[in-house]
């Protein structure tokens, strides 16, 4: 084991699946000369050269276009945009094409591309920089949509992810490039989709979450122990696979749940995890589920982004209204 921030995680997993395989490529804005703006490909230009680490212009749309055309031509492209904001660019592609080769192919092929994007609040971003919409891409059948919390995770499912022979978005806390450091295995690491991970055990109340939010629940949890408020936290890691069983499990056992996330509340995919429990934990259910999320507003400027973004406060006080039933 290692101690890594997040983003040496992802860099030394993208360095790892480049020496493995060496038709996995880089590309996007930034990778290459400059490493990347939060430097998750320092060091690959230099290692693997230009052909393999490849500078994008500012088009996002191009990116993801050419990481389809790379990867119908045998390569395995990790693209990078560098927020997942900017993927509004890139829509068209993302859900028209990315998405949907495997279904417009009959099954015959898929298309093995990873994109990587930053996203959420915490680091006072411009505008666009900070967009969670996790759940528009999870609208968009033929893709995967992975959301790694720790360091560890970060490697495990970023492999599985480049190995995935379709294509993957690939979404990591922007909060938690240098915030978060854990162990994570020396070597191969790999974490497959479709199974969440308790980070926490408790018998009263179940706090479902991914992504930054995940260390959100972690203390809130700890604050509720205070008040003798055992709380479970779970994990999604991917939301597509989403693990229905292990979400309908973990609710069962404590008859109650808190959903949190960090995009507008309306249509979130929190309102998804809300459903899936609805149908598999409704006889166990012994209080209504409760949401914390962003707001039904675009996230504002930094100066009023820690009265948007769910925090330990308003996270804990859902864990004490869910309790008192």
């Amino acid at each position: 084991m290692a101690v890594l921030s997040m983003v040496e995680a992802i860099r030394s997993t993208l360095e790892l699946e480049m020496a493995r395989d060496e038709r996995v490529m880089v590309l996007g804005e930034d990778v290459g000369r400059s490493g990347g703006v939060f430097r998750a490909t320092d060091g690959l230009q230099a290692r693997f050269g230009a052909e393999r680490v490849v500078d994008m212009p500012v088009a996002e749309a191009a990116i993801v276009g050419a990481s389809i055309g790379l990867a119908s031509a045998g390569m395995v492209p990790v693209a990078e945009l560098q927020f997942l904001g900017f993927a509004y660019q890139a829509y068209h592609q993302i859900a028209g094409q990315l998405g949907r080769m495997r279904s417009r192919a009959n099954g015959r092929f898929g298309i093995q591309v990873t994109v990587r994007a930053p996203y959420g609040g915490g680091v006072r971003a411009p505008e666009l920089h900070s967009d969670a919409f996790e759940s528009v891409l999870a609208h968009c059948p033929g893709l995967k949509v992975v959301a790694p919390a720790t360091a560890a995770d970060a490697k495990g499912l970023l492999a599985t992810a480049i190995r995935d022979p379709d294509p993957v978005m690939y979404l990591e806390p922007l909060k938690g490039y240098r915030l978060v450091r854990d162990e994570v295995p020396e070597g191969e690491h790999l974490v497959p989709f479709g199974r969440a991970r308790v980070a926490r055990p408790g018998t009263d109340v179940t706090v479902v979450a991914w992504s930054a939010m995940v260390g959100v629940a972690e203390e809130a949890a700890a604050a509720a122990a205070g008040d003798g408020i055992s709380v479970e936290v779970l994990d999604l890691r991917t939301l597509v696979p989403l693990d229905v069983a292990a979400l309908g499990e973990a609710v069962a056992r404590t008859g109650r749940a808190v959903v949190l996330e960090e995009a507008p509340q309306t249509a979130g995919f929190g309102a998804e995890v809300v459903a899936t429990i609805q149908e598999e934990a409704f006889l166990s259910l012994e209080a209504p589920i409760r949401r914390v999320s962003g707001y039904d507003t675009p996230i504002p400027m930094p100066a009023m982004e820690d009265d948007y973004v769910p925090d330990l406060r308003r996270a804990l006080a859902a864990i004490r209204e869910t309790a008192r039933y």
